[in-house]
């Protein structure tokens, strides 16, 4: 039998305001900005990357910047809360000081499936929360960071998504996927009812390769825009494996991309039932193709098959630090 994805690989949500989203994600949460580059599928668009000190799958969030777009309008179908991890719950308690410091507004602390959790958000309503991890899992930490090492985000957690019902996404994650149905927990929100939240592991399971889906059939379909998610990756180690599950995507009648080359990563998408946007990555070759690693983020970096538009694309975006005053209607 064909093995899970091994975790997840990275997050891509969408910002209309690339400059305060490059500050809150670089300096308030400390992340690296480990790569400026386009949108391959709308290159007027930056797509910018922010992972730990060394770009490692699983520690990505990234971000389309698309300023035209309005607020996302919250509802099931949708991805609806991403956690960071960082470890000990000494380390979210320091969080609970820092966003306070800095003016962040943030839920009280909580436990949540047993892991002492703080729900937050980013300028544009973003839903964040902060996790202990216990200190498992891969971390790499970023020397150039606001802060302290061992205070660092370590990488993704646990994502959420919201569904109207479950079974169709189950048969998905289950029968396609070979993700394994853990545990089931009862999540209450402030201001909201309670609803079960189904966890389903990958890889070697921990926070680092779980997804949870939350049954939520009150809420209405969720509309994408800046302060929401585009799709979430999960982790595959190499083309070889990744043609596999192309083969078995292809073979369980799923509609799908095909196989995409995004240079950094070779990747496979399609939507489960409720029309969420699944990715499968591959590992490598990672961020440090075209950049030093020591250097990375610092310039426009471009894949080879879009080096010769260049001059062009270059012309057709904002400076990063002024995004923000373009169109946001």
């Amino acid at each position: 039998m064909q093995a899970s994805p091994t975790g997840m690989h990275h997050l891509t949500a969408i910002t209309a305001d690339a400059p305060t989203n490059l500050a809150f994600y670089t300096q308030t949460l400390g992340l690296r900005l480990v790569k400026k580059t386009v949108n391959q599928d709308d290159t007027t668009a930056y797509h910018l990357f922010y992972a730990d000190g060394l770009a490692t799958p699983g520690s990505d969030i990234t971000f389309f910047d698309w300023a035209q777009l309005p607020r996302e309008r919250r509802g099931t179908r949708s991805i609806s809360r991403v956690a960071l991890r960082v470890a000990g719950a000494e380390t979210v308690r320091w969080w609970v000081e820092r966003l306070d410091e800095l003016s962040v507004s943030h839920d009280e602390l909580t436990e949540r499936d047993g892991r002492l959790t703080l729900d937050f958000e980013d300028p544009e309503g973003q839903r964040l929360a902060l996790l202990d991890d216990g200190g498992c899992g891969e971390s790499h930490p970023w020397q150039g960071s606001p802060v302290p090492v061992e205070h660092q985000i370590r990488g993704l957690g646990p994502i959420t998504l919201s569904v109207p019902e479950l079974m169709p996404t189950d048969i998905i994650l289950t029968q396609l996927l070979n993700m394994r149905p853990s545990r089931i927990y009862t999540d209450a929100q402030p201001g909201q009812p309670a609803h079960d939240t189904h966890v389903y592991e990958m890889g070697a399971a921990g926070p680092a390769a779980e997804l949870h889906v939350s049954v939520e059939p009150e809420f209405p379909v969720a509309r994408q825009g800046a302060g929401g998610v585009h799709h979430v990756a999960f982790r595959v180690p190499d083309r070889a494996a990744l043609s596999a599950w192309t083969a078995r995507v292809t073979a369980a009648g799923v509609p799908n991309s095909g196989e995409v080359e995004r240079y950094y990563f070779r990747s496979l998408y399609f939507r489960e039932p409720n029309g969420i946007l699944f990715e499968l990555a591959t590992d490598g070759p990672g961020f440090a193709v075209d950049e030093d690693i020591a250097h990375l983020g610092e310039q426009l970096a471009l894949p080879p098959f879009l080096e010769p538009q260049r001059a062009a694309i270059e012309a057709g975006l904002a400076p990063l630090e002024l995004c923000a005053s373009r169109s946001t209607r």
